[in-house]
């Protein structure tokens, strides 16, 4: 249910969903802070299984949701652990009106978890800004949609060759063509992404794609080449 992905951090991958016909795996990650406190980043769907292993690590004190994409399945941690602080990127809180938010994410650093955890927020894009994580004993950076990777054979029919012509499908994770095209202000992102390719990145984790557990500098580098 929970795999270890590098020292205080796991990986729990859930059920697909579908978006516009596309089916896209769902993926958490699980860090245990210096306090040993947890942080979950994009919650999946909660299970007995998954929560009582999760439990086992220690407490849920931290749950993001990382951009306006990846919330669907925040609610339902929120009520299991109300003593949480729930962050959110921009545009979660129109998504989900209910969904008690307690902190909109930016790019000051938040205290309780800035001693492990930097982050970085990719403005300037028409789909989403996406909050980009550092985990510093790690030496990992964790993406959710703006870098991705899927198999040749995750996709069929007319879809195939729509996700291979969006970058989508790769021998290495890759900034999808869409979201290249709608990167409107691309000063702003060019900021953003400066700070991220400054990150002394060993391994990288993305919600669709195959981790990386090694040369990450030199991938963020390769896959934001269009841009900087």
């Amino acid at each position: 249910m929970l795999h270890t992905f590098a020292e205080h951090i796991w990986i729990a991958d859930g059920t697909d969903v579908s978006t516009a016909g596309f089916v896209y795996p769902t993926r958490m990650v699980v860090v245990r802070l210096a306090d040993g406190k947890l942080w979950l980043w994009s919650p999946i769907l909660m299970t007995e299984d998954l929560s009582a292993a999760v439990d086992a690590l220690g407490q849920v004190a931290h749950l993001v949701a990382p951009n306006n994409l990846h919330h669907m399945f925040m609610a339902d941690w929120v009520e299991a652990y109300p003593a949480a602080t729930v962050y959110a990127a921009e545009g979660v809180a129109k998504k989900q009106p209910d969904l008690r938010i307690d902190v909109t994410l930016g790019n000051s650093p938040v205290q309780v978890w800035g001693d492990d955890i930097e982050q970085v927020v990719i403005e300037g894009n028409a789909i989403t800004q996406e909050a980009v994580f550092f985990h510093r004993p790690s030496a990992s950076a964790i993406f959710t949609d703006f870098l991705q990777q899927f198999d040749a054979e995750h996709f069929s029919g007319w879809r195939k060759w729509v996700a291979r012509f969006d970058l989508m499908i790769g021998n290495e994770p890759h900034v999808p063509r869409k979201f290249r095209l709608m990167t409107r202000d691309k000063a702003k992102a060019r900021h953003a992404v400066a700070k991220i390719l400054d990150w002394p990145t060993e391994r990288v984790i993305c919600a669709h794609g195959t981790p990386v557990q090694t040369g990450g500098a030199a991938l963020l580098k390769r896959a934001f080449d269009w841009l900087m």
